[in-house]
């Protein structure tokens, strides 16, 4: 079997095996990932989905401590950002409800304020619970 090769073909055979040499090697190395999660705050990140949110103390079953009021708030700084969410206010309160140890919450109202730092502000309400899980009602 004979081959030609023109300078030109085999200038563009050499150029491709450098460039998938290239692009293959360049898969190869050491990755970073950069967060801003951190790890020392994950707890903190986290928290607000150990507060469960509930209706009324009607049901929590028997045994329960009030805690405190806790409030969470989201402020919309410029006029061009998103507008403030109850949602995230109410995870604020979760967090706080959380810190306080509390595992429960009953919401009892958010509202719209009116503030010089903020272009909108909601403000949630809340009152903080420890509420004894199954297994410690069982113990008692």
């Amino acid at each position: 079997m004979y081959f030609s090769s023109t300078p030109t073909t085999l200038l563009k055979s050499a150029l491709s095996v450098v460039f998938f040499s290239s692009m293959l090697g360049g898969c190869t190395g050491n990755y970073t990932f950069e967060s801003n999660v951190k790890a020392e705050n994950a707890k903190e990140y986290f928290s607000a989905s150990k507060v469960k949110i509930y209706t009324d103390e009607q049901a929590f079953g028997e045994s329960y401590q009030y805690v405190g009021l806790v409030e969470g708030e989201d402020c919309q700084k410029e006029q061009h950002l998103a507008a403030p969410d109850p949602i995230n206010a109410r995870t604020q309160a979760r967090q706080t409800a959380y810190l306080q140890k509390a595992n429960a919450i009953i919401f009892t109202s958010c509202v719209d304020i009116e503030t010089k730092h903020c272009v909108a502000q909601v403000v949630c309400y809340g009152k903080a619970y420890r509420v004894a899980t199954p297994n410690e009602q069982a113990e008692q």
